[in-house]
């Protein structure tokens, strides 16, 4: 089998298409496997770094805002995806793929375009809860429309084309107990809640978080760890120190730049703060853990609150908009949930009910079930 893997962008976009790729190689060790991404985005190191051969087009967003320098932007825009679109036609010509998979991203489109006009099996796996630009664009046409939950069927014109697949997350956030989380770091009887805002860190968030651990140093009733981003690592301990917080004083609270042993952490938290992009999203309900999250506003289409919506509809999570917090409301709420055990356990319940922790097996019986429909015709 041959497998054309197109995403781009971001890792929400390219770690499900790794893990795809590395399930298809374990089940079908024969499998030819070719990325196609885009020359500027982050694929460009992760591919390679899975050891995947990765094919490059040139792409660039739109920009929606009517100004002599937004038309140029899209005028160049349109310039380049017709070059991606003839490179991507080339690509496919030459690798010859027996089905393609796309991720998400700009980058995703060329490819899969290309492949549904030469009559390519396709699919398009779409990990927000309503389709972002790419997904829209491919998918009337597309062979399989892959969600990650139930309720994404009615966003699509052709539910019988969509599969409920789930987004694949590290096998790590899904298999480790709390109890051995929290023992294997050393905690004691109280409480643990985790935060972050991504990365790079968000200012204005972290400036809230700052207003949280003022309240906390009054009461330091739980642990907390926090995140706050290659960005916020520069400024914040300064900004912390000028809220009146004194972190030697409470080693309750604990701030660094960056997680790195999340799938623990996830693990042992009892509740998370954090906002709601898709790979989040899938990473909490595999975990289960109970979760307030604060979706960013600077994204397409406001996608993460509806993310994040979706899942306080089943009671799963707690939302809260940006614009309405600071550090006491995030505190009232985190305080709220730790004194309603009851609530946290069925939100857990309800996150083990919505996750889906076979995704990538079902996205690679997706891709064999369309070779065998193309064998047969």
């Amino acid at each position: 089998m041959r497998v054309i893997l197109t995403c781009g962008g971001t890792g929400g976009h390219i770690n499900p298409g790794i893990a795809v790729a590395d399930a298809l190689k374990k089940t079908w060790p024969g499998t030819e496997i070719l990325f196609v991404g885009a020359d500027d985005g982050m694929e460009r190191d992760l591919v390679p770094k899975a050891g995947y051969r990765l094919e490059l087009v040139k792409i660039s967003n739109f920009q929606r805002h009517i100004t002599p320098k937004a038309i140029w932007h899209n005028l160049v825009t349109a310039k380049n995806i017709a070059a991606s679109l003839r490179k991507a036609d080339k690509i496919i010509r030459d690798f010859q793929p027996d089905v393609i998979l796309g991720t998400g991203g700009y980058a995703s489109f060329p490819a899969l375009r290309q492949g549904i006009r030469r009559g390519i099996p396709t699919a398009v796996h779409e990990s927000n809860a309503v389709p972002g630009l790419a997904t829209r664009l491919v998918a009337k046409q597309v062979d399989r429309i892959l969600v990650p939950f139930e309720e994404c069927r009615a966003q699509y014109q052709n539910p019988d084309r969509v599969v409920v697949t789930g987004t694949p997350v590290r096998e790590e956030f899904i298999f480790l107990d709390r109890q051995a989380a929290k023992k294997s770091l050393g905690l004691t009887e109280k409480p643990l809640v985790v935060s972050y805002w991504g990365s790079l860190g968000a200012r204005e968030m972290n400036k809230k978080m700052a207003q949280m651990f003022a309240l906390e140093q009054e009461n330091p009733s739980f642990y907390h760890i926090h995140a706050t981003g290659s960005f916020g690592w520069r400024w914040m301990p300064e900004y912390v120190k000028n809220q009146g917080v004194d972190l030697e004083a409470h080693p309750e609270i604990d701030m660094r730049e960056y997680i790195y042993d999340m799938p623990t952490l996830m693990a042992a938290a009892d509740v998370m703060i954090c906002r709601a992009g898709a790979s989040t999203i899938s990473e909490v309900t595999a975990s289960a853990t109970p979760t307030i999250f604060v979706p960013s506003p600077n994204v397409t289409d406001n996608h993460q609150e509806k993310n994040a919506r979706m899942l306080e509809a089943r009671g799963a999570g707690l939302v809260i908009r940006e614009a309405d917090c600071d550090g006491k409301v995030l505190y009232d709420a985190v305080l709220g949930l730790l004194s309603d055990p009851a609530r946290c356990r069925e939100m857990s319940r309800i996150l083990r009910d919505m996750a889906v922790l076979d995704s990538t097996q079902r996205i690679c019986a997706v891709l064999q079930e369309l070779c065998r429909e193309r064998e047969a015709k």
